[in-house]
């Protein structure tokens, strides 16, 4: 099976790219939603957070995300040793749930595929481009930020130019271009490298 990966920027429209697929039947694996997921029930998980940030760090059973990005957006160390617990863990589920399908293709979408290293498992991938003043004020909007904060996000974030132009495809995004007509013409690419 062929495995896709879907990347972009915060803001980028990576999510409704990627409804886009859904609608088309192919199976969509959001990387995000799986890391919450997994730092609030994987037991193993859970302790390894546990030893690095204090029992603290969860509160009534759930990790509390407010404290925890306080905390990693001040000490970018803590950043890197979050993701070193949270990437394997949600690259192996990730793993566990390609196997489950049988769509022609499986899509993963993450923020950082190649900033983890994860874009290796993918056989594909695919950037989602927005400029970046776009991409500020859908992700103000969204994620009810400040326009600081999305920016410091950004910082974080490999630069946009950069990861595109790693991508075997990229598809724009930008309120001007229709995205339906490439996000057609791209599944019918993609279901051809399958035959």
């Amino acid at each position: 099976m062929l495995k896709v990966g879907i990347t972009g920027g915060i803001g980028s429209g990576k999510s409704t790219v990627c409804r886009l697929f859904s609608a088309l039947g192919i199976p969509v694996f959001n990387a995000d939603d799986a890391a919450k997921y997994l730092m609030n029930n994987d037991t193993t998980l859970i302790a390894a957070i546990k030893a690095l940030f204090g029992d603290g760090i969860y509160k009534n059973g759930m990790l509390d995300n407010a404290q925890l990005s306080a905390i990693v957006f001040r000490q970018p160390e803590k950043l890197t040793q979050l993701n070193a617990l949270v990437h394997p863990a949600t690259i192996q589920y990730a793993a566990d749930w390609v196997q489950g399908q049988t769509a022609p293709y499986t899509i993963k979408e993450a923020a950082i595929f190649f900033e983890s290293g994860s874009y290796k498992e993918m056989d594909v991938m695919v950037g989602v481009f927005a400029p970046q003043e776009l991409r500020i004020s859908r992700a103000m909007q969204s994620l009810n930020k400040t326009r600081e904060e999305v920016l410091q996000r950004i910082a974080q974030q490999m630069d946009e130019a950069e990861k595109m132009k790693r991508c075997d495809y990229v598809i724009i995004n930008d309120e001007q271009t229709a995205i339906i007509p490439q996000v057609l013409e791209l599944h019918k690419t993609l279901v051809q490298k399958t035959k």
